[in-house]
């Protein structure tokens, strides 16, 4: 049997059914947005397939037809009329100034006028978008079709500059007013991106743009679902479990850990990243690709300018508003943790319209966490992964001394900054190591301000942990002891072990603890 052909990062339609790499036919919905709507934005992490999207669609708009054998679209579709269209990619470009972003848009109108016609009266970027539409149509007799890919890296790209981003708006607003006012000329718009655009505002007068980025109708457009990854990559998983020495069973539901759960709907079925996992089953083991396709440094700097905690953001509940508008002058770290992909929708209350969020899955968690690490605490970056197997192996091997010195350890040489309230900075540490340890081991714990209640169990020992800030160890056992939470383990069979921990704000550490078995 030949090696099947993974199309890791192959975004070009044509050359990816040309060379036969694998495709996930998602055809039929597109054929349904195509044939029920004119405008549409879609808001989607990075490495989820939206310039593969952009590139399928194209090629229905160019009458590809031969390029649709053996998908749904080549039933459903019976006309395959083709139209001028009108291609941007707007992640080509480093926009560290206005002029950048101008030279960009000028350049994809200037191939345009190389295909349709110039006129030497055009003077803005905008008049020359307005004529180049038109006399497209004009010549062809078709309306024309509009997809831009990454819409919103410029304003990404000025994230730290509030006056660039002005500067930006003020070059993007016109030219994508233009949608507006051609709405005769033009038969489709597609614009797609990472960050939701209900406060970039560039489209505030393109009032009939649909955005679907939580319509259950297209939650499944990017990505892969589990009955998807059945139908077409069995023979796949099935070699994957065999190099793994699992059976199929295992292999999926690992798999499904690490990968699947992203939901972009209050009701649709969870969705794989396609980048991460298509790069499983070619390399044949299981990693994190995540955060090493893209540091998260921005969203480390809103997480300590908020002074937020930890707990609270990754469980967090939101209304669909606050879920999807960035205030880019302003930002609050849950959407655009969300929009980056570090968070998904876990549930949905449609009485209320509020959606629930955690981590969508092990890669994205272990990534994004283990990121943190060394901004919360003394661990040097290059050692995050080493020490949390240490602690890992204390944990397993029973050594409860030797955890809690190597979390004293973490405190040490704390920066001020980072402690200027100790509560909360206390309060993040053990959200980032017990996260950590907790994708190894089976970790169970709430908060409730200054306390964090820990239940940590391995196939040995089932540890019960109580921290106190400013109190004693013994106070803390002594809770333990006095709220019964060692209770429900009395019958489990393995060993229990009760700890009781004081966090002194005067040494900034961990100060003493008592360990009971």
């Amino acid at each position: 049997m030949s090696p099947r052909l993974y199309p890791i990062g192959i975004q070009n339609f044509e050359s990816l059914r040309k060379d036969g790499y694998l495709y996930i036919d998602k055809t039929a919905l597109i054929h349904q947005m195509v044939t029920t709507g004119n405008y549409y934005i879609l808001s989607r992490p990075r490495r989820f397939g939206k310039s593969l999207l952009i590139s399928t669609v194209e090629a229905y708009f160019q009458g590809k037809k031969e390029l649709f054998e053996g998908l749904a679209m080549a039933s459903l579709e019976k006309e395959w009329l083709e139209h001028p269209i009108f291609h941007m990619d707007l992640n080509l470009a480093h926009y560290s100034k206005r002029e950048v972003l101008e030279h960009s848009l000028s350049h994809y109108i200037e191939g345009w006028e190389d295909q349709w016609g110039k006129d030497e009266r055009d003077e803005t970027i905008s008049d020359r978008f307005v004529r180049v539409i038109r006399r497209a149509y004009e010549r062809t007799g078709r309306k024309v079709v509009i997809l831009v890919d990454e819409y919103d890296k410029p304003m990404i790209h000025a994230l730290r500059d509030q006056a660039l981003r002005a500067e930006f708006r003020s070059v993007l607003k016109p030219f994508y007013r233009v949608l507006e006012t051609m709405d005769d000329y033009i038969r489709f718009v597609l614009i797609t991106g990472v960050t939701e655009f209900g406060r970039i505002n560039v489209f505030d007068d393109l009032h009939q743009i649909e955005d679907i980025t939580l319509d259950d109708r297209y939650a499944e457009i990017c990505g892969f679902t589990e009955q998807e990854i059945q139908a077409n990559l069995e023979a796949s998983l099935r070699e994957f479990a065999l190099k793994q020495d699992w059976n199929y069973e295992k292999t999926c539901h690992e798999l499904g850990l690490w990968y699947d759960g992203y939901h972009f709907s209050g009701h649709s079925a969870g969705v794989y990243n396609p980048f991460g996992f298509l790069i499983v089953l070619s390399h044949q083991r299981i990693e994190s690709n995540w955060c090493a396709t893209g540091t998260p440094s921005y969203l480390v700097e809103l997480l300590k300018r908020w002074d937020c905690n930890l707990y609270d953001l990754f469980h967090a509940r939101v209304h669909a508003k606050g879920l999807l508008d960035v205030d880019l002058d302003s930002p609050h770290p849950i959407p655009v943790i969300y929009q980056s992909g570090y968070l998904t929708i876990k549930a949905y209350d449609p009485e209320f319209g509020v959606y629930t969020l955690g981590f969508p899955n092990r890669e994205v968690e272990q990534g994004f966490v283990g990121y943190l690490l060394p901004y919360y605490t003394s661990v040097n970056r290059v050692n995050t992964a080493f020490e949390i197997q240490r602690f890992v192996r204390e944990v397993r091997q029973g050594d409860v001394d030797a955890f809690l010195e190597r979390l004293q350890s973490f405190f040490a040489d704390t920066p001020y900054e980072l402690a200027r309230d100790l509560e909360l900075h206390y309060q993040n540490v053990l959200f980032i190591v017990f996260r950590l340890v907790g994708l190894y081991t089976q970790v169970e714990y709430h908060t409730n301000r200054g306390r964090i209640d820990l239940v940590l169990k391995t196939d040995r020992y089932i540890y019960i942990m109580e921290f106190k800030l400013d109190g004693t160890a013994e106070e803390a056992l002594r809770q333990i002891e006095e709220k019964g939470y060692a209770d429900p383990f009395v019958h489990d069979g393995r060993e229990v072990i009760k700890v009781g921990v004081n966090f002194s704000s005067a040494v900034r550490n961990i100060e003493r603890w008592i360990v009971v078995k």
